[in-house]
């Protein structure tokens, strides 16, 4: 039996105790700690009064593409072989949706046709709509899922008989069955497993919530997969402030037209790089001109590069991030033993509404790209900290919000509409 830790995490509004263990890893990684993997915050949101805010997940704080590859490989290395197939693999918007395509990128290795599918809180105007379903405790509950357009991906997506549906974190599994039953119902008829694949999981000790998800998933074989187990218990602080939750729950479209970008999961995909040549040529282009140069010279690129992503938006901007990261890092192999320490890390703009403290140290807030009138927010981020800010958006340029435009640091990367 696993050794068993326990701490408790003050916040504003209340105490947070957790009960967690370290799950022993076969590689020649270390396991995950507790603080490799979260920090914690409070949510401005009556529904559920804190967050556990990923530090691998490259959304509220700041992260080194690698350290993000090597947690999409880790939680895909979970899986086990011979699953039945076709394999569908399903992530949570806005948070998951990089998590998931990275999953997905690494399960290929062994499942080369596994389909990925994300949920998105966009209506698409180019698309067809397949289900819906809501995230009971979310500050944005309510979520679209798109068919494909192509036959072949339409009809394998039906045939589908596992299920492993990503998000960063899970408790009760609600979520994951209300996914599992609106599939179901929208003609997923073959599922024969349904793998909850999260960075953490609170299930602990609590043998009864799956067996209730048993009882709700009939003829379903149900599984858990995880980096870090653990429970929670959180206990109101006395007469704690009342608080107002920003209006972000939404599915509309926005006034600004959406750019191509490929399919990197709004819609059944078996590959979700196809978006990316296009889309690395267009930033090359876009920061010669920053530069002015006459053409792309990755050795011009300068030593510190934050590039941030846009609310669903951050699957090719981390791709890009990866790629930048490892060619500052072989030009730093090649200095003759003079290192640079290049920095790239990865980031991106949410409609999470957090509060200043705990692992949130600093905020900045600015109207949304899509153009649905509601505020945007950065989270700990200084944009004098960086030499180079690659904001990626799939709106136009000009949807980005003056207080990035104003920024001689910042190049805004967006997609021909």
């Amino acid at each position: 039996m696993l050794d068993q830790h326990h701490t408790t995490i003050t916040l504003p509004r209340g105490n947070l105790d957790l009960t967690y263990q370290i799950k022993p890893t076969t590689s020649s990684q270390q396991p995950y700690q507790l603080d490799d993997l979260l920090g914690f915050a409070q949510r401005i949101n009556p529904k559920r009064a804190f967050l556990f805010v990923s530090k691998v997940l490259g959304r509220h704080i700041p992260v080194a593409p690698s350290i993000m590859r090597r947690a999409f490989t880790d939680l895909a290395n979970l899986l086990p072989d011979n699953l039945p197939e076709p394999i569908l693999v399903v992530g949570m918007a806005e948070t998951a949706v990089g998590l998931s395509a990275g999953v997905h990128q690494a399960l290929q290795s062994r499942y080369a046709k596994a389909i990925l599918l994300n949920s998105t809180r966009h209506a698409q105007a180019n698309g067809t709509l397949f289900t819906t379903f809501s995230e009971d405790h979310s500050h944005a509950s309510s979520h679209l899922i798109y068919q494909s357009d192509d036959a072949a991906v339409r009809a394998q997506l039906l045939a589908s008989k596992t299920l492993i549906m990503v998000d960063d974190e899970a408790s009760t599994g609600n979520t994951c069955v209300n996914v599992v039953t609106a599939l179901r119902e929208a003609g997923l008829t073959q599922l024969e497993q349904v793998r909850l694949t999260t960075l953490v999981d609170w299930s602990l000790g609590s043998s009864d919530t799956d067996d209730h998800i048993a009882d709700r998933l009939v003829g379903i074989d149900f599984h858990r997969h995880h980096l870090l187990a653990g429970a929670w218990h959180w206990t109101d602080a006395p007469n704690p402030k009342s608080i107002t939750m920003p209006s972000v729950d939404t599915t509309e479209a926005g006034t600004q037209p959406l750019g191509h970008t490929g399919n990197w999961g709004r819609q059944p995909t078996l590959d979700s790089t196809d978006g990316f040549a296009p889309y690395l040529a267009q930033f090359e282009l876009a920061f010669a001109r920053f530069a002015h140069q006459d053409k792309f010279d990755a050795a011009n690129l300068p030593r510190r590069i934050l590039v941030l992503g846009s609310n669903e938006f951050v699957w090719l901007p981390f791709l890009l991030a990866e790629h930048l990261e490892q060619q500052l890092e072989s030009q730093d192999q090649d200095s003759h033993g003079h290192s640079h320490n290049p920095t790239v890390k990865f980031s991106a703009l949410t409609r999470s509404p957090i509060a200043l403290g705990g692992a949130i140290t600093t905020m900045m807030s600015f109207s949304d790209n899509y153009g649905l009138g509601m505020t945007n927010f950065v989270y700990n981020v200084n944009p004098n900290d960086w030499d180079l800010i690659i904001l990626c958006v799939e709106t136009p340029a000009a949807s980005v919000d003056a207080t990035w435009q104003e920024l001689d640091n910042v190049l805004v990367v967006s997609p021909q509409v």
